[in-house]
C-alpha cells in the first residue's frame, strides 16, 4: 500500500487523502459492475466516473466487478480487491446479489455473506454505499419477499446508506437492456450512472463506515 504522506486534506466526508487527489471509490460487484457485454469505456464504472465528473465531483472509480460473481465470491475476494488499491478507498460500493437471486440461493445465505462484507469494511473503517437487488418472480412470492428484505435490513443493522435497486428505471425496459434481457446496454448503463451519481456523492459526504453487529 502506498503511504499517503503528511500532506492531505479533509473532505466533507471526513476522509483524508493526498492533496489534489480525487476520492478513490471501489465498486465491488458482479457483471452489472464489470460492464458485461459492453465495449471498454461504456460499463458502469467508467460511466459513473463520467457522471461524477459532470456533477463537479470527480473521483477515481476502481472496477472490482466480476461477471457471474455471487455474494460468496465477493466475500472471498474482498481483501484481495482492497489490497490491489494504491491506498484505502474513500468509499466502497457493495453491489452484489443479482446472481444469488438468479440462482435461487437461500436469502439467508446471501444476507450472511453481505453482512460479513459489511463487517469487514466496518472493522477497517471504510465508508460504504450498499446497492440492492430485487429477486425475479420465478422463485415465488415467499422467496422474493425474503430476498428483497435483505438490503433494507442490512442497511439498518449496519447504519449505512442504501440504494434499493441498482437497475431502477432500467430493468424490463427493452430499449435499455441487451438481447439477453438481463444486462443493461450502454444507454441503460448511462441512465444507471446518472441516477447513482448523486447517491454516491451523498455517501462520500456522509463517509459512514458500517456499524459492527453485536
Amino acid at each position: 500500500m502506498i503511504g499517503l504522506g503528511l500532506a492531505g486534506l479533509t473532505l466533507p466526508s471526513g476522509r483524508v487523502h493526498a492533496a489534489g487527489s480525487d476520492p478513490l471509490i471501489l465498486a465491488l460487484g458482479d457483471s452489472l459492475t464489470a460492464g458485461y457485454g459492453l465495449p471498454e469505456g461504456e460499463g458502469l464504472v467508467p460511466q459513473l466516473a463520467a457522471a461524477l465528473a459532470a456533477a463537479g465531483r470527480p473521483a477515481q472509480v476502481e472496477n472490482a466487478g466480476v461477471s457471474g460473481d455471487t455474494t460468496a465470491g465477493g466475500r472471498a475476494r474482498l481483501d484481495w480487491a482492497l489490497g490491489g488499491l494504491p491506498r484505502q478507498p474513500d468509499l466502497v460500493i457493495v453491489a452484489l446479489g443479482a446472481n444469488d437471486a438468479l440462482r435461487g440461493i437461500a436469502p439467508e445465505e446471501a444476507e450472511a455473506n453481505l453482512g460479513a462484507i459489511l463487517d469487514t469494511l466496518g472493522r477497517k473503517g471504510l465508508p460504504v454505499l450498499l446497492v440492492g437487488m430485487l429477486a425475479p418472480t420465478n422463485w415465488g412470492p415467499d422467496y422474493r419477499k425474503a430476498f428483497d428484505a435483505i438490503y433494507p435490513a442490512l442497511a439498518e443493522d449496519h447504519d449505512v446508506p442504501l440504494d434499493p435497486f441498482i437497475l431502477e428505471g432500467v430493468a424490463l425496459e427493452p430499449s435499455l437492456v441487451q438481447p439477453d434481457g438481463l444486462h443493461p446496454n450502454a444507454a441503460g448503463v448511462k441512465k444507471m450512472a446518472a441516477r447513482l451519481a448523486p447517491v454516491v456523492i451523498q455517501a462520500l459526504d456522509l463517509g459512514k463506515a458500517p456499524k459492527l453487529r453485536d
